[in-house]
């Protein structure tokens, strides 16, 4: 009798029931410590400080990282990154029960981790596409691009409340734990690796597995254009949550506790958008054109969103989660299927690079006009700013990126 294909097999399973108890601690830390830098400084710019200080290494090391993690095994690497981060975690956790808060302690502790989570994500994103049996491709991006949703629909809320009743202590030792467990969970995972590392290993090598890259990037003016795009709006995007955030902190009427409730839109949006793309097979014909409209949709939604009434704003959010799920399934499925697993480490560090720059700038950038600006017209602003560079690199693209969205069967 022939078994039943299915996305749902053990090692998919692990990493997904892995990234789901990771993101828990992940999201918790991330609201409650941007809150906490934005609380003690009340300033948009300070807060943006932090979060630009903090992901240099993600701009610096991926890059330095990613030859070594095309050519090694990537399970150790997610295993016992997340052992050591987890560990890490309970140190400060102890630390900052006996001694109390210090900035500058925070600030190191930030810059440690995110060399951790930059290399991990190298490893992360170049093992997952091989734990998703073939044919469920678009499925396997969708159940992945629902996990953070629908965590920080359930944690904000929940680390909002532990934050303020008892502080960043007892989120530092719940994160470290769930960090260890996570770990626990994905050494089950069994997949065959192929070590690459070779007898060479030294700078030659080096340099040769850079060149290799950047020479196949060259052909691919799709890939260019995308890795231009994407790192602009997810850039804007996050100047945006600052701002958004830092707005709900100083306008009467709003709050903390609002906010958190401002993400369960989007969630609610995502979910359905979700279920509908798990379930309904995008036509391969269709995948580009929808991708561009969403992304443009979106920026156009956002231009609005503080000009509107509370309930109107929900709405506005459920929306563009609905949107976004897709649009990020189709982008997420198409490229990395679409790049040759010994290249995909390289290419995704210099996507995490370009990434974390763009983050670092519009954090910075948006975050000093808010300073001078009202908060809504900053969003505004950077909205239109973002329909233009999507309609420069994605709407005049259409030949080059539409092959990359054929990549792949759903």
């Amino acid at each position: 009798m022939e078994l039943k294909q299915t996305l749902w097999t053990k090692n998919f399973t692990i990493i997904t029931l892995g990234t789901v108890v990771s993101a828990i601690g992940s999201v918790s830390m991330n609201f409650a410590g941007a809150l906490l830098v934005y609380d003690q400084s009340q300033s948009t710019f300070m807060a943006g400080l932090f979060s630009a200080l903090s992901m240099l290494p993600q701009v610096i090391l991926p890059l330095i990282a990613a030859p070594w993690v095309d050519r090694t095994k990537r399970k150790p690497l997610i295993v016992g990154l997340d052992a050591v981060c987890g560990g890490l975690y309970l140190v400060l956790a102890l630390y900052l029960w006996g001694f109390g808060f210090n900035y500058l302690l925070y600030l190191l502790f930030s810059l440690v981790v995110s060399c951790i989570g930059a290399v991990y994500q190298l490893a992360y994103e170049s093992l997952y596409p091989n734990l998703i049996p073939e044919g469920f491709s678009q499925k396997g991006y969708t159940v992945s691009g629902m996990i953070y949703p629908t965590v920080i629909l359930v944690m904000t809320p929940v680390a909002a409340v532990l934050y303020k009743q008892f502080g960043i202590v007892l989120l530092c030792a719940i994160q470290g734990v769930l960090l260890l467990v996570a770990s626990a969970m994905e050494s089950q995972i069994r997949v065959q690796e192929q070590n690459r590392t070779g007898t060479e290993n030294g700078l030659k090598q080096y340099l040769l597995d850079v060149k290799a890259a950047v020479d196949y990037l060259k052909k691919e003016k799709g890939l260019q254009r995308i890795y231009a795009y994407m790192p602009v709006t997810n850039g804007i995007g996050n100047g945006n949550t600052l701002l958004i955030m830092a707005w709900f902190q100083s306008s009467a009427g709003f709050g903390a506790e609002l906010y958190s409730l401002f993400t369960a839109a989007e969630f609610i949006g995502r979910t359905i958008g979700g279920a509908v793309h798990y379930r309904v097979d995008i036509p391969t014909k269709k995948r580009y054109g929808i991708s561009y409209l969403v992304y443009q949709a979106y920026s156009v939604m956002d231009g609005i969103l503080l000009f509107l009434p509370y309930p109107l704003m929900l709405v506005n959010r459920a929306i563009c989660g609905f949107l976004g799920i897709n649009s990020a399934t189709l982008r997420s499925s198409a490229v990395q299927n679409y790049v040759p697993d010994e290249m995909r480490a390289k290419l995704n560090a210099l996507f995490n690079v370009c990434m974390s720059f763009s983050i670092i700038v519009c954090k910075l950038g948006m975050g000093a006009m808010g300073e001078w600006l009202p908060i809504p017209i900053c969003v505004t602003i950077m909205a239109v700013v973002n329909i233009a560079v999507c309609w420069f690199f994605i709407g005049k693209g259409k030949q080059d990126i539409d092959p990359i969205y054929h990549s792949y069967q759903a």
